[in-house]
């Protein structure tokens, strides 16, 4: 009665059974979650780089208004127009202050959370399970039927796993500061997860 357990004939062991067929959909389950974590984490890393650009420009347009401020209170007697310009320039330093204050508080909230490493983190775990599970389960298939099943799941779990290889090996690129490999990586990445979500579909509907 256990040889019925088996499906191909038993001569894989373990290998052939119940529990080993259900570790690929489990696992690729796992890391659909994850891929989804490493999106949400990637985009907030990426909101701290593009609020720092966003208080360097802040902080380069207020050197005019500054400048142009000292200069009108250095005079010893201002004109009335200097007067009203000096209330308009001290708004608009205001303003531009106000909005460096609010982008720096944002970006130091965002920092305290980590992203960056929580976001490394993700990117290992379904680096390394991803690739290594989207082997087990076509070598595992093989084992229990003797052959492969070429259709959807087959071709988008491949090409999903090619993306996310490509998207790791951008990663000097980025280190380097190279905005066309942050844009790669993020574009690689976003088609690699709407891939994996056909790719579960398939799964479901095989």
């Amino acid at each position: 009665m256990p040889a019925d357990a088996w499906a191909k004939g038993g001569e894989y062991g373990i290998l052939e059974g119940r529990i080993s067929s259900l570790a690929h959909p489990t696992v690729m389950g796992v890391c659909f979650l994850v891929s989804l974590g490493a999106a949400y984490t990637g985009f907030q890393w990426r909101r701290i780089r593009d609020l720092q650009t966003e208080i360097t420009g802040f902080k380069a347009a207020l050197k005019g208004p500054e400048a142009a401020l000292a200069l009108i209170e250095a005079m010893e007697e201002p004109s009335a127009a200097d007067t009203a310009k000096a209330k308009a320039l001290k708004a608009e330093i205001a303003e531009l202050t106000a909005q460096v204050d609010a982008a720096s508080a944002t970006r130091k909230d965002l920092v305290a959370l980590d992203f960056r490493d929580r976001h490394w983190a993700l990117g290992s775990v379904l680096l390394g399970l991803g690739v290594s599970f989207a082997i087990e389960g076509p070598v595992n298939t093989y084992m229990r039927a003797g052959k492969l099943f070429p259709g959807p799941h087959l071709y988008a779990g491949a090409a999903c796993t090619a993306l996310w290889a490509l998207a790791a090996a951008l990663v000097p690129q980025m280190q380097k500061g190279k905005d066309w490999a942050r844009s790669g990586h993020i574009g690689l990445n976003a088609l690699s997860t709407l891939l994996f979500a056909y790719y579960q579909r398939a799964r479901s509907c095989r």
